[in-house]
Parts: structure tokens; C-alpha cells; sequence
């Protein structure tokens, strides 16, 4: 796992110090820097609470293989290797990413004018191979994961219970969202990061 004195976002996107992306990143302080801090809060927190290192790292592991961002996807499972899971978990992890990675957004709205929008998908489901290794608290955060990427029109109370059934704590629920939440954003950063860069070493090449 990196060290939290390194900007993760930069790892992933491949910014260079003292290069133009660097300069872009460093012109915008306040949000570099909540970026990171939002990271190691998530990821190296002083105390783990209800969720535990290697729940957070397969759950982001997860996301990130859902969206295909195979370097973030990287990233995540090397740190859940770090956390000293058993190999038998990173490979479920990756298993599940693969089988529930499809296109979205989809789902139905409430009854009512947005109905009309309503468009049918996977509704997903652990693997019946994969359930007894992640574990029934595992397996239903990583359903609840897939929802809120593909599905977050159907988020609903009855959704949240269902992590709460599994055992999850209403702190960890909370923890499990911000994870989901956040996994979206550092990716989307990420990928318009990595185009500016390809798109900068193009115009070097052409020029």
C-alpha cells in the first residue's frame, strides 16, 4: 500500500513532478489535497472501526474492476494483498468484478413522471461460488456496490437493511457508501487525467 506522502491520484494518473499536469494539480490546492485527505480517511484511518482494512480494500477493488479502471483496480488489489488477505479472497474479489461489470446506469423509479425512464439490467448477485469465501457481509456490501454504480435510481431503506441484516453496523454502512462514493470520483479524476497527459505527449511527438 502507498504511503499516505504520496498523492494517489498522481500515482495512478502517472504525474510527473514539475510536469504541466503537475502544475495543473498544484494551481487547485484546496482540492488536491481534500482528494487525499478523503483517501487516507477512507484507507489508512488511525482506527478502523467497523469496517476493516481488507473489507475497505476489496470493496474499492471491486468498484474500480466494475468501472474497468484496471490500474485503479491494481492499486486496490495490491493493498488488499497487503492487508494480509488470503489469496482465495483477492481472487473472488476479482471474480465478481468480472461478472458483474455490465452497462449502465439502469433501474426503475418510483411510480410516477420518471417511470417513463425506466430501463431493465442485471439486478446482481454474489456468486454462489464466491459467497462462501467473502462472506455474508462481504457479499452483501459488494451487491450494495453494485447498485449504487449501476442501479443508484433503486436506493432505497429497504437496500440499506438489507447490509444491516448481514451485520453490518449503521457506522459501517456509512463507511461502505462514502468508499462506493469516492471510488467514482478518484476514478473519474484519474481517466481525465490520463487523457490530458496522452493528449499532452502527442502534441510533444507531433510538435
Amino acid at each position: 500500500m502507498t504511503s499516505s506522502k504520496t498523492d494517489v491520484i498522481d500515482l495512478l494518473a502517472g504525474i510527473r513532478e514539475g510536469s504541466s499536469l503537475d502544475a495543473l494539480r498544484t494551481a487547485r490546492p484546496q482540492t488536491r489535497d481534500n482528494a487525499q485527505r478523503s483517501y487516507e480517511a477512507l484507507f489508512e484511518p488511525a482506527h478502523k472501526g467497523d469496517v476493516s482494512r481488507s473489507e475497505r480494500f476489496a470493496l474499492a477493488s471491486f468498484v474500480a474492476g466494475l468501472h474497468a479502471a484496471d490500474n485503479v483496480s491494481q492499486f486496490y488489489l495490491a493493498a488488499l494483498e497487503g492487508a494480509e488477505s488470503e489469496r482465495a479472497l483477492i481472487g473472488a474479489v476479482k471474480a465478481e468484478a468480472n461478472g458483474g461489470r455490465t452497462v449502465g446506469p439502469y433501474g426503475h423509479y418510483p411510480a410516477g413522471p420518471l417511470s417513463t425512464e425506466d430501463r431493465e439490467g442485471l439486478v446482481y448477485h454474489v456468486s454462489q461460488a464466491g459467497r462462501p469465501v467473502l462472506g455474508s457481509k462481504l457479499s452483501a456490501a459488494l451487491e450494495h456496490a453494485h447498485l449504487l454504480v449501476y442501479r443508484p435510481r433503486e436506493a432505497s431503506a429497504e437496500a440499506l437493511q438489507r447490509l444491516l441484516n448481514a451485520g453490518w453496523t449503521t457506522t459501517g454502512v456509512v463507511t461502505l457508501s462514502q468508499i462506493v462514493a469516492f471510488l467514482s470520483f478518484q476514478i473519474r479524476v484519474v481517466a481525465g487525467l490520463s487523457a490530458l497527459s496522452a493528449a499532452s505527449a502527442e502534441q510533444a511527438i507531433s510538435a
